[in-house]
């Protein structure tokens, strides 16, 4: 087995109508903590597609991914058997068009909305939480986001 698991992630993102910037979390199915949709990349596939799917699957989450990574985090992943592998998550910023009412694991996870630092305070892994926190200081003045803002 590797010694880094590698995930990607979608950060489903949305400006209410009041300008009002939010990003969507989902609990984990194994400690209903708060996550992003992630998972394995997947043969086949662009990796940001894959996040694209997880944020469909997890979340119900439609609209317009970035090809370009926002950022990356660590975190240990318990396996099946019990072990820990440290995975390395990619993280693609993601513009919700649209929420499902019934997608693939709505039984299994809750989602919701949240400012970015309250988000920020809700995760575990320390680079994740830096990276939401600098989203909520300006969103559209990140060089990244606003490159993929001008493109969706």
């Amino acid at each position: 087995m590797a010694d880094l698991g590698r995930q990607i992630a979608a950060l489903p993102m949305r400006w209410k109508s009041d300008g009002t910037f939010q990003v969507l979390m989902v609990t984990s199915r194994d400690t209903g903590r708060w996550v992003m949709p992630k998972g394995w990349t997947m043969d086949g596939k662009k990796p940001w597609d894959a996040a694209e799917i997880e944020a469909l699957e997890e979340a119900g989450a439609l609209g317009y991914i970035a090809t370009e990574v926002i950022g990356t985090y660590t975190y240990k992943k318990k396996l099946s058997n019990g072990s820990l592998l440290k995975c390395r998550v990619d993280v693609y910023p993601m513009v919700v068009d649209r929420l499902l009412r019934n997608w693939k694991e709505r039984h299994e996870r809750k989602r919701r909305w949240f400012n970015p630092k309250s988000a920020a305070k809700r995760v575990n892994e320390p680079k994740l939480a830096k990276l939401l926190k600098s989203l909520a200081k300006k969103p559209a003045q990140q060089p990244l986001l606003r490159e993929f803002l001008k493109a969706s």
